[in-house]
Parts: structure tokens; C-alpha cells; sequence
């Protein structure tokens, strides 16, 4: 590993994180298995007594073949690694302290072992050792997990059973969650939902051949609107002021205020199958590929989607791509990691390329896409970074460009998310 400095602000962050208080103030009391009051349900009584930490602590999730190591976000230090067969899928829980793994039971918690509790005008923050835990939300085929304004979504493509609860409630398990709802959609199909604040489930439409178009319904299930003009459905976003995009092989379809809007790409079959959000811009960051022929197309060109005025520009790179590397900085920027080992930085409004920082070797996209290849991931200003082929993860200060720390790890990483360690957001409908 890397000993470069951090960058300032980091460095006071990791300062703080080290000086540890290793027992609970009394007036915020534990229980008697260690875990603080308050806490989720899967706060182990078998693991040792939660430790009190200076700060949150962020922790990062990395699938491997064979399951899951848990790093700490700081050091990259290994904390834990967790023996899982199967292809391992990973996404945020939304509740800053697990993480969801898609398995042949459904989506199974992971309990990154950090979290914060709200105590009035303060928080109090702990860390245990990371487990797999036995809340599972059955599904048959699970697929896409959207996080948003404090709500979970789990889309099961198996049987089109859409699952959106209290992200704060997401490791009381399916009987327990309060505020849970489902919805079926008419046909199993590989698609994705998203909640709004207002209540508003944005959902797509399709069957197992064909992929068509989406539609809202209200807290109470009933049709707000729905659209058929997004052919091949694929992947969602959500922009500044709960604009929802999703994407389309011609385009991308927008839902703002009760309707829906497409935008048109400008070639016939203009794909935007993998898309990025950030609340702090109205621009979705998006890939973008034109050869409905190809077996495995490799663009050199991203999608910005400008969601106030339905608009779409397109901004060529000096590299290939694949959708693993897509992701938006802290302000809204938008971010690639390119094949050439560069990671292109891209102002959202204008579409200029600010900048290309070198992390990793050059790469080629692998034929299968269950095949490792680069991963990003941002939190708090820091770009982490996988590198399959040297077996190391890179983490990247998004505003100077510098690759301030690196680890090698001793398994080959292939999905990527974090645990930021914070408290769960509250959902505002």
C-alpha cells in the first residue's frame, strides 16, 4: 500500500477516525449485547461490544469470486472477508451501514459493521466486525436495488414483484419492515422501480422479450401516467428535483411532475442502457451506444441528458468505456473510467472534459460482462477505484486528481459499493 499523505481534508477525517473511545457514554448506554440503543436488529449479540469511533467510519464492499471482503475506506485495509458462493451482485441498503448482495435466495444484508446514531444536535458513531446476515428478501431472480430520498426499492426480475420500504427499516427483514409496499407489474420482466418523495412509484413496463416503456403510480397504486415510447428498457436515475430518467435503445424517457417526456437520440438506435444521477445536478450522465449490430460495441462517447429542457448532448473521450465506471462526483460531476486507465472527469453543464487523471493500467473490455473489469465508486469527495488485473483498489480526490492512496488485495475485486456509515435518511412523504 501506498503511503502518500491524504489531501487536508482527509487527513483531519482519518485523524479523528483513529482516535477511538473504546466504551459507550453512559448516557447513550448500550444494551447488554453490545450493540447501542437504537441500533438495527442485526447488531450481533455473538461479536464483540460495538466501539465507539471519533467520526463515521466508511467501509467499502468488494465481491470476489468465492464472496465478499469488507475494506475500510480510509486505509484499505481489509476488516473482513466474507466466504458467499455465486455471482455476487452488491448495492447500497440505503441505510449507511449494509449492503445488499444479490444471491439465489434473494437479496441477502450484509452487515457492514458501521453506523451512526442521532442523539439530538449530535451523533454517536460505531464500528463492529462485518457479517452476513440471515435477513434475506426472498426473490427469484433479484436484480436492480434503487435508493432514493430515504426509500429502498427491490425489483425481483423473476416474478416483476417490486418491494419499496423505509430505507432506516431495511434490516428488520421482509415480515417486520415497517412502511413496506409492493406492487406486481402485469409481466416478469428485467426492470427497475424507483420511489419518489411524494409517494410516486416510477416503474417499467415489459415482459421477458420486449422491454416497452414505464409508468407512475401514486402512493395508492393508481396510474398518474405511463408511456410506451421507450423501447428496451434498461436502468434508471434520479436528477436534481426528483426528475426521474430511464433509459431507452432510442433515447431516454423523463418523468417530472406527473408526466412523462422522451428524448430522442440523435441516431436511429442511440442505446442509454446505464445511466449515473446526482441530486446536486440536473444532468444525468449516461453511456451511449449506435451499433444495434454489434456483439460487443465498445463507445468512446457518454450521454448528458439535461433534464430541464429534455435535451441530450453527446461528449467523446480519448478511450472505450464500460457501464462499471460510470459515476458523478460530490458537486454533480460527471465521471468515466476510461479504457486507456484514465479517469475523465466532465463538467455536466457544458460537457467540456476537465480533466483525465491516470489510475489504472489501460484495460479492454472483457466479452462477458459477469467478467471483472474497473469499478467506481464516490463517496465524500474520494473515487475509489477497482483494478481487476493487479488485484488493487485506488482511491482518487475527485477535485485535484490525486491517487493519494492504493492497496493490493489477495483476491481478484469485482463489484464495488460503500457503507458510508451514517444514519439512515428519512424518507420526506
Amino acid at each position: 500500500m501506498t503511503t502518500a499523505p491524504l489531501p487536508r481534508a482527509r487527513r483531519a477525517a482519518a485523524t479523528a477516525t483513529l482516535a477511538l473511545t473504546t466504551t459507550l457514554l453512559a448516557a447513550c448506554a448500550g444494551t447488554a449485547d453490545g450493540a447501542p440503543a437504537g441500533a438495527t436488529p442485526t447488531a450481533q449479540a455473538t461479536t464483540p461490544a460495538a466501539q465507539e469511533r471519533a467520526t463515521a467510519v466508511p467501509r467499502l464492499a468488494v465481491s470476489y469470486d468465492g464472496g465478499v471482503q469488507v475494506l475500510d475506506a480510509t486505509t484499505l485495509e481489509v476488516v473482513a472477508d466474507l466466504p458467499l458462493d455465486g455471482y455476487l451482485r452488491l448495492n447500497p441498503a440505503g441505510d449507511g451501514r449494509h449492503v445488499v448482495v444479490s444471491t439465489a435466495e434473494g437479496f441477502r444484508l450484509l452487515d457492514a459493521g458501521t453506523w451512526s446514531d442521532e442523539h439530538g444536535d449530535h451523533a454517536h458513531h460505531f464500528t463492529v466486525d462485518p457479517l452476513l446476515t440471515d435477513v434475506t428478501y426472498p426473490a427469484v431472480t433479484p436484480g436492480h436495488v434503487v435508493v432514493h430520498d430515504g426509500r429502498t426499492v427491490l425489483f425481483d426480475d423473476g416474478t416483476g414483484t417490486v418491494t419499496a420500504l423505509d430505507a432506516g427499516d431495511v434490516a428488520h427483514g421482509p415480515d417486520d419492515a415497517a412502511g413496506a409496499r409492493t406492487h406486481t407489474t402485469p409481466h416478469a420482466h428485467h426492470g427497475v422501480a424507483v420511489e419518489l418523495h411524494d409517494g410516486t412509484l416510477v416503474v417499467s413496463d415489459g415482459t421477458e422479450d420486449a422491454r416497452t416503456g414505464a409508468r407512475a403510480l401514486d402512493a395508492d397504486g393508481r396510474e398518474i401516467a405511463a408511456s410506451d415510447e421507450c423501447p428496451g428498457v434498461h436502468g434508471e436515475s434520479v436528477a436534481a428535483d426528483d426528475v426521474v430518467a430511464i433509459g431507452c435503445e432510442n433515447g431516454v424517457l423523463l418523468y417530472r411532475d406527473g408526466t412523462f417526456t422522451h428524448v430522442t437520440s440523435p441516431d436511429p438506435y442511440g442505446r442509454i442502457g446505464n445511466q449515473a444521477g446526482s441530486d446536486a445536478s440536473p444532468v444525468v450522465l449516461g453511456d451511449y451506444k449506435s451499433d444495434p449490430d454489434a456483439d460487443l460495441e465498445r463507445p468512446t462517447r457518454v450521454s448528458l441528458v439535461d433534464t430541464r429542457t429534455a435535451t441530450l448532448r453527446l461528449v467523446d473521450l480519448p478511450a472505450s468505456y464500460t457501464f462499471r465506471p460510470l459515476a458523478r462526483g460530490d458537486a454533480g460531476e460527471a465521471l468515466v473510467l476510461g479504457t486507456d486507465g484514465a479517469l475523465h472527469v466532465i463538467d455536466p453543464e457544458t460537457g467540456a472534459l476537465v480533466r483525465s487523471v491516470p489510475v489504472v493500467a489501460p484495460w479492454e473490455e472483457p466479452a462477458e460482462w459477469q467478467t471483472p473489469r474497473p469499478a467506481v465508486r464516490v463517496h465524500d469527495g474520494t473515487a475509489y477505484v477497482t483494478e481487476p488485473a493487479t488485484r488493487s483498489i485506488h482511491a482518487v480526490d475527485v477535485l485535484t486528481g490525486e491517487v493519494y492512496r492504493s492497496a493490493r488485495l489477495d483476491v481478484v475485486p469485482d463489484e464495488l459499493t460503500v457503507a458510508p456509515g451514517g444514519t439512515a435518511p428519512t424518507h420526506s412523504h
